[in-house]
């Protein structure tokens, strides 16, 4: 695996990976990686791509409050990980390379960066939006892979992608799970064992109030119940929504293509999730 620090040598392995007549795939993280990760990469790769994997904890995308002091980092373990998945290159820029001094650049979006995580986390869209537009203009990839479970940060990218013609392809991947359905997530080290033990009842939640809309009940009051319960549980609910799967603006009822999306905290992790509705 040819492994990158600056753009010099980024821009050497991108020709040589170019030799190669193979499409560059692209898997944006902020390391820490786990199986959800590697999925990533075993996608990408089954599309026959050359598969490059950034690692950069973006500072642009944490507020004020949020945890980037003390977001995990293991950058043996990471690069090892991505050597095993059969990752082409792996590319770890530093601070000032994404974020010189005298830059003045930032993407904002509207739209589907609306609501939700952009108003929970005011900021943090324009810092996902300026960071993965500069990984796609670095490493140059034909498309770039992401998890589901971020599903509004999917569409998010999307969006500016089409907006901005950059040509990359964005191509979703269902979420990784623990056997007793948790989304696998980088913060999830961070629970304590009575909260581990709790944290799938909020993906078990999503499937059942899933499972009835998609029947054509009306959202807002099993919406209302369900926030009741995960509280009552020792949840502290931010959001919890049905919403049309693109747009993210919030529906009434069922209706294709939709999807619930939850965002919650249990202790001091704050848990994403969301289910499809058939």
């Amino acid at each position: 695996m040819l492994i990158a620090r600056d753009l010099a040598t980024l821009a050497a392995h991108r020709a040589r990976l170019a030799g190669t007549a193979q499409p560059l795939a692209l898997v944006p993280t902020m390391g820490a990686l786990h199986a959800g990760h590697v999925a990533l990469v075993e996608a990408a790769r089954q599309s026959g791509a050359a598969v490059a994997a950034s690692i950069f904890v973006n500072p642009l995308q944490f507020g004020p409050s949020e945890d980037f002091s003390r977001y995990p980092r293991d950058e043996a373990g990471d690069l090892a990980a991505l050597a095993d998945a059969g990752c082409a290159l792996a590319w770890l820029p530093t601070v000032e390379t994404m974020y010189p001094p005298d830059a003045v650049t930032t993407i904002d979006l509207a739209g589907p960066a609306d609501n939700w995580e952009g108003a929970a986390r005011p900021g943090h869209f324009r810092g996902v939006a300026t960071v993965v537009a500069k990984l796609f203009g670095q490493v140059r990839p034909a498309a770039a892979y992401f998890g589901e479970k971020d599903w509004q940060q999917v569409q998010v990218v999307r969006r500016m992608s089409r907006d901005l013609h950059l040509g990359v392809g964005i191509v979703p991947v269902p979420t990784v799970r623990d056997p007793d359905g948790l989304a696998l997530s980088s913060r999830n080290r961070y629970l304590t064992p009575a909260e581990r033990a709790l944290a799938p009842l909020l993906h078990r939640t999503l499937a059942t109030l899933a499972a009835t809309l998609a029947r054509g009940a009306p959202a807002a009051p099993l919406l209302s119940e369900a926030r009741a319960r995960l509280a009552a549980s020792g949840f502290a609910p931010d959001y919890l929504a049905l919403v049309d799967a693109e747009s993210l603006v919030a529906i009434p009822a069922a209706r294709p293509p939709a999807r619930l999306i939850a965002a919650a905290r249990l202790g001091a992790v704050r848990l994403l999730d969301n289910v499809p509705l058939a």
